[in-house]
């Protein structure tokens, strides 16, 4: 699709509310746009699959989002701080059944028919942000800086501190509440009056009107439809289009009333969905459940029909539109470089392999492009943009060279820091959104130009401190591969590097283990690395092979002693070695740990050990959750009460996790001294 037809197909999906097809597309941009349609419809098809911004029907029909969420129904629950104030705060309430091109402060709500006023609040933004977690905790910030040109202007005048104190716009509530009788617990039914304006009607609903069964079985549906979204698009490209997914997924039965709130749902509700770490951003995903790891960089930014020089790039996974080369073209220009190897170099780094043909047919469309703008381009106009450009292309071109050469293979993935290629790709995504931005002729108006300089100070703080943390695995890869490794005598045997994670958690170990360590044996070095007793139940459960035929029982479930007879022993197989894990195959387990820890074991590489030193831990981050905290849902929310709950809140969490609890704290020494005593009883 051109640009133009694009634009045209955006504008059919706000539009259309029943079902369509591809071809029903065609039919619309054709009345606007006198291009040649050719492939478009299958080229549609391709763009909405690509980036999911319309639901299947069937084989050959679709959805828009106005036609699924226009006017369902769902519920806002006003919290104590909004009633008090006499105000609703829209945030992410409306999520996914408004615009997503929306801002919250321009919805239009509505009381009886009758249009509901405006008023403003002020306070600290960090009693604001809960309201827009929806969106994805990173950008709650973002959404109030854009509220009004005051709180924009605050935040960049220090983009590395919040202001003292924003306002930002709520809706006026104080007759409705007032005259309606509203109390804590009651709830508004708000139905979608237009989707694409943003248009919303609200009716109260007394706390007791449901019953407990019904939204029993509305959580039902939409536990089952946010497992859906998760299956059919993992963490998806952002938080909204899981919320969307989800929705869809849950069916009609999740897109009617009786109904919990959206955000009382995610945060108090369910015990099998949370908030996890997603590289820089944060997704919802499966309660104790790590987002598995890219090991390339995000293709989903260029198009599903790429044109010849946007498919030699992203094949050299370098996934950018032409728009982003154009842009190159143009800071080139800015620099009054007009080398083209050098400019080729700048958009393919020199670790990638490019041949005499890709090359010529690079050249020939840069030189292309060349000429098509040198003539209009005027370089005192670009003084604006041409600095930030130019900041932009280097950090994109750095950041395309590093994944390269970590692919390359120089280093074992699995040493790499936490979601490292995730990283990487979101960070390389915002730069050539942002590169496709500065494609243009007339200088963008400087408020924005200010707000995307300090998004480009952040991306390039962050790729510094991500390349600082690669560069120190590398040495520690490179030093314990020389220490751990030795040559086979007799006081060797032979071991395994084993990652260990808690899902939910930003907490991980990596030990080493002789391969004749025994399953039930890996359990007590795992309660020694966490500071658990091993009150609860527990087992082991593969969670993937290498594709070998695997003996039936090969993996076991395992419980404690402590709660099966002895003679069960045998029959679970509880000697199990890890040497015979990697004979059948497997390469990762799940630890399950009572009803609420999951802790997730991979085995990376073979080793020989030392018999006098064979288990110690060589790396690890994070404190770890007490035995009693019941899962990884609360743990994270204690250790937010902890940093930024109230005196109470804080007090609460002291209880639970320990007066002296320091969630980032690892002590690697004290590790290993705690693990040395274990060997001392190791096979004794």
């Amino acid at each position: 699709m051109t640009i133009m037809q694009e634009d045209a197909f955006y504008d059919f999906l706000e539009n259309r509310v029943e079902p369509f097809t591809p071809e029903d597309a065609v039919a619309y941009i054709k009345k606007y746009q006198h291009q040649k349609a050719g492939q478009l419809a299958r080229e549609i098809a391709k763009f909405m699959t690509n980036r999911s911004i319309a639901f299947r029907v069937d084989a050959n029909k679709w959805l828009s989002r106005r036609g699924c969420f226009e006017p369902v129904p769902f519920v806002i629950s006003p919290t104590r701080l909004e009633l008090l104030n006499g105000i609703l705060i829209p945030g992410h309430r409306c999520v996914p059944f408004a615009n997503p091109v929306l801002l919250p402060h321009t919805y239009t709500f509505f009381w009886e028919g009758r249009e509901v006023d405006h008023t403003a609040m002020e306070a600290p933004p960090e009693e604001f942000y809960p309201f827009y977690s929806i969106y994805g905790e990173e950008y709650a910030p973002q959404y109030v800086a854009r509220d009004n040109p005051e709180n924009e202007e605050a935040f960049n005048f220090d983009p590395y501190d919040d202001p003292a104190e924003v306002s930002i716009q709520t809706l006026d509530l104080r007759n409705i509440y007032r005259e309606s009788g509203f109390v804590p617990g009651d709830r508004f039914i708000v139905r979608t009056l237009n989707w694409k304006e943003g248009h919303f009607a609200l009716e109260r609903v007394p706390k007791e009107a449901w019953p407990a069964q019904d939204l029993d079985a509305w959580q039902e549906a939409a536990e089952a439809g946010f497992h859906r979204a998760f299956e059919q698009f993992g963490p998806g490209s952002s938080t909204e289009d899981q919320v969307a997914f989800a929705y869809w997924y849950g069916g009609p039965a999740m897109r009617s009333v009786p109904a919990y709130s959206l955000e009382d749902f995610l945060y108090e509700k369910t015990d099998v969905i949370e908030t996890a770490v997603y590289g820089i951003e944060t997704r919802f995903w499966y309660a104790g459940k790590e987002i598995p790891d890219r090991l390339d960089l995000e293709k989903n930014n260029v198009p599903a029909e790429r044109t010849t020089v946007e498919e030699i790039l992203f094949k050299k996974e370098i996934p950018v539109s032409e728009y982003v080369i154009n842009a190159y073209v143009r800071d080139a220009l800015f620099r009054k470089d007009t080398d083209l190897a050098r400019l080729i170099e700048r958009i393919v780094p020199e670790v990638i392999p490019i041949n005499e043909q890709e090359w010529g047919y690079f050249a020939a469309y840069i030189l292309e492009v060349f000429e098509e703008l040198q003539d209009s381009y005027l370089y005192f106009s670009d003084q604006r943009m041409g600095p930030l450009r130019q900041r932009v292309g280097e950090l994109h071109t750095a950041v395309i060279d590093l994944t390269a050469r970590l692919q390359k293979g120089e280093i074992d993935s699995s040493w790499l820091p936490r979601h490292t290629f995730i990283i990487l790709s979101q960070i390389q995504s915002h730069a050539a959104n942002i590169l496709e931005d500065l494609d243009v002729d007339e200088a963008l108006p400087s408020g924005e130009l200010e707000t995307l300089d300090n998004s480009v100070d952040s991306m390039v703080e962050t790729f510094e401190d991500m390349k600082e943390m690669i560069d120190e695995s590398i040495d520690t890869y490179r030093r314990n591969n020389l220490s751990l490794v030795k040559p086979r005598n007799e006081t060797s045997l032979p071991g395994r590097i084993v990652q260990i994670s808690i899902g939910g958690t930003d907490v991980w170990r990596r030990i080493v283990l002789p391969e004749t360590a025994t399953l039930e044996e890996a359990h007590g070095i795992l309660q020694i690395l966490f500071g658990w007793k091993g009150k609860s139940r527990f087992r082991f459960l593969s969670d993937s092979a290498s594709g070998k035929t695997k003996p039936e029982g090969a993996i076991p479930r395992f419980v404690s002693k402590k709660n099966i007879p002895p003679k069960l022993d045998k029959e679970l197989n509880l000697q199990m070695q890890l040497a015979d894990l990697g004979q059948n195959g497997v390469i990762g387990l799940s630890y399950e740990y009572g009803t609420k820890w999951t802790i997730k074991l991979i085995l990376l590489a073979r080793i020989d050990l030392d018999k006098q030193d064979p288990i110690r831990c060589i790396a690890g981050e994070g404190s770890p959750p007490p035995e009693s905290v019941e899962g990884p849902i609360r743990f994270r929310r204690y250790v937010d009460m902890l940093e930024n709950g109230t005196i109470t809140e804080r007090q609460q969490a002291q209880e639970a996790l320990g007066g002296a609890f320091d969630p980032e704290a690892f002590d690697l020494y004290a590790c290993n001294h705690s693990l040395k005593h274990f060997f001392k009883n190791f096979r004794n």
